[in-house]
């Protein structure tokens, strides 16, 4: 089980934000070879949400209120370390994360850019496609939105 931490960026201490982004770099930057910019200077409007198993971050996930990345509220940079996939940590940072826009930002219509490979993870969370695919950072992706 995770415990789940939300914040937003001012309340990280130096630790967190540094295990944060060692995590996003392992798993975006490193073992999907992607180079591309993580640090977007888009974390400091942020609400965090960090999953702990151990004291170890070993889920993570960003969100944005409506506006602040796309119309409707977002998630992004959703990452689970590799050795804990098989936990299903993902579905329990996601829901988490749903909630967390729920109740922080009061709105129910999620979007998010969907690496298409995980169509059927983010179906299974209610999140439904729309639009064509693109290549973001030469990965293909759909926009997902998610309205309850």
């Amino acid at each position: 089980m995770l415990n789940i931490v939300i914040k937003p960026f001012n309340e990280l201490s130096i630790l967190e934000l540094y295990n944060l982004l060692q995590l996003r770099s392992e798993v975006f930057v490193v073992e999907q070879d992607c180079v591309y910019q993580d640090i977007d200077g888009k974390d400091q409007n942020a609400l965090h949400v960090i999953g702990y198993k151990n004291e170890r971050i070993v889920a993570y996930t960003r969100l944005f209120k409506p506006g602040d990345y796309f119309k409707a509220s977002s998630i992004g940079r959703v990452v689970v370390v590799k050795n804990q996939r098989q936990f299903k940590y993902g579905y329990d940072i996601m829901e988490a994360s749903i909630k967390a826009i729920k109740t922080h930002f009061n709105v129910t219509e999620i979007k998010i850019s969907a690496q298409c490979y995980l169509k059927k993870f983010y179906n299974n969370l209610e999140f439904f496609e729309v639009g064509e695919e693109y290549l973001e950072d030469g990965i293909p992706h759909i926009g997902m939105l998610y309205k309850k």
